[in-house]
């Protein structure tokens, strides 16, 4: 039996640039929930074609979550132009957090990589959004406070060897957050030429308890 198709949508909001997106239906039915998928930074080639990007929309999906991964502003048939700024980045994720809300039922699961795990953790102040999944989320970039008051699971995948988002630091920033896990996948790197499978094996694990 062929799995859930994915669909090409705009994502529009007053006075935003529309964005383009894949809306893909949980496996089951959309009752359970949905997910917001970002992508990495888009002054660095950041898409939502990016095979971890894809790869955690594959697992919401089968854990029974409808999901929609996006671009930034500027990327791919997204108007506007590219941008790094945080704002940009939070009117972006909002707009496709509004445009999954209004089509499922349940609550939203923010996800990102990278750069767009920095975007996921600060839309987490939205009521809908009750837990978080992070791929390689940079310390830097992550807004402690906004973790710290996050009241929903938080889940972060890094790489054995990423030097943008190391072990160590991500386990000093998740130290003061209730409800966390940090899975460490061997031999990774930030940019995932191998661990995909191990991607998709704890968001899964993660997102059915």
């Amino acid at each position: 039996m062929a799995g859930p198709v994915e669909k090409f949508v705009a994502v529009s909001s007053a006075g935003q640039p529309t964005l383009d997106a894949i809306f893909l239906a949980g496996e089951g039915g959309d009752a359970g929930g949905g997910a917001v998928v970002a992508a990495p930074h888009p002054l660095y080639g950041g898409s939502m074609d990016h095979p971890v990007v894809a790869e955690v929309a594959y697992a919401c999906s089968a854990a029974g979550l409808a999901s929609l991964r996006f671009n930034w502003r500027g990327i791919g048939a997204s108007e506007g132009e590219p941008s790094g700024r945080t704002a940009d980045a939070d009117a972006d994720y909002r707009a496709a957090l509004e445009h999954l809300a209004a089509g499922i039922e349940g609550p939203v699961v923010a996800c990102g990589y990278s750069f767009g795990a920095a975007a996921a953790v600060r839309a987490a102040a939205d009521p809908r959004v009750r837990r978080l999944v992070l791929v390689a989320p940079p310390p830097a970039l992550l807004d402690a406070k906004a973790l710290a008051t996050c009241g929903g699971r938080v889940l972060a995948l890094v790489g054995e060897a990423d030097t943008l988002a190391p072990p160590e630091g991500v386990r000093d920033v998740l130290a003061g957050v209730p409800k966390s896990e940090l899975i460490v996948i061997p031999d990774a790197d930030h940019f995932f030429g191998v661990g995909l499978g191990a991607i998709r094996r704890g968001v899964l694990d993660a997102l059915a308890d």
